[in-house]
């Protein structure tokens, strides 16, 4: 039985990825986060939970200790979050990660849209690519997701472009971030090693939608 860890369990990203995995496999997920009771009720015996933070090193060497895969999606001091697990995973010998950043890092993101991703984003942009570069400097079997913009949109819509490669779109929907993530889980020679941007095709970079 495939064991998931899934780091910041009660952000949006998690959510949508939680969901996916109890629709789409068998795995058996934990669940960390800072408050249990923040969890909505997901009616599954295929769920644990396990409380703590996520910089906290015991609390998350302990939430590794029976998992083959590691999902991780917060926010804040990304850089520290990303050595923290790093640190974790290689004590517990886990070694396959699904880490989210966001898009932006590299100044990969184009016209209008991108000015506006950096002056929004310009104050956690930098520890978002230290944690990247703590992740790609380990010895785990990594993939790092950068994400356009996030909608609640009901659909299954991306493309993928590679670290050296320029957005191609601006916005996508958490739906879609998930199904890559469980597609990765159950094939993880998938995007291994690998930097990748997540984006919706064909949404204007001159002026998205929603602003």
């Amino acid at each position: 039985m495939t064991r998931v860890l899934i780091i910041g369990a009660n952000g949006a990203i998690s959510k949508a990825t939680i969901y996916s995995f109890l629709e789409n496999t068998s795995y058996t997920l934990r669940l960390f986060l800072r408050d249990a009771n923040r969890l909505p009720d997901y009616a599954s015996d295929r769920i644990r939970v396990r409380e703590g933070d996520a910089t906290n090193p015991e609390a998350v060497a302990r939430a590794m200790e029976d998992v083959d895969i590691v999902f991780a999606a917060l926010s804040g001091d990304l850089a520290e979050a990303a050595r923290t697990t790093v640190d974790a995973m290689q004590k517990n010998n886990v070694k396959r990660l699904i880490f989210v950043t966001s898009l932006g890092i590299y100044n990969e993101v184009p016209g209008y849209f991108g000015t506006r991703v950096q002056a929004q984003t310009n104050d956690y942009l930098s520890t978002y690519r230290q944690a990247a570069e703590i992740i790609e400097n380990s010895n785990l079997e990594y993939t790092i997701f950068r994400h356009a913009w996030l909608t609640d949109t009901n659909e299954i819509d991306y493309e993928i472009t590679k670290k050296d490669e320029s957005f191609k779109g601006t916005e996508v929907s958490r739906k879609s971030v998930a199904a890559l993530a469980v597609q990765i889980a159950k094939n993880p020679t998938l995007h291994l090693k690998d930097n990748i941007g997540i984006h919706k095709p064909n949404t204007d970079f001159k002026k998205p939608r929603w602003y």
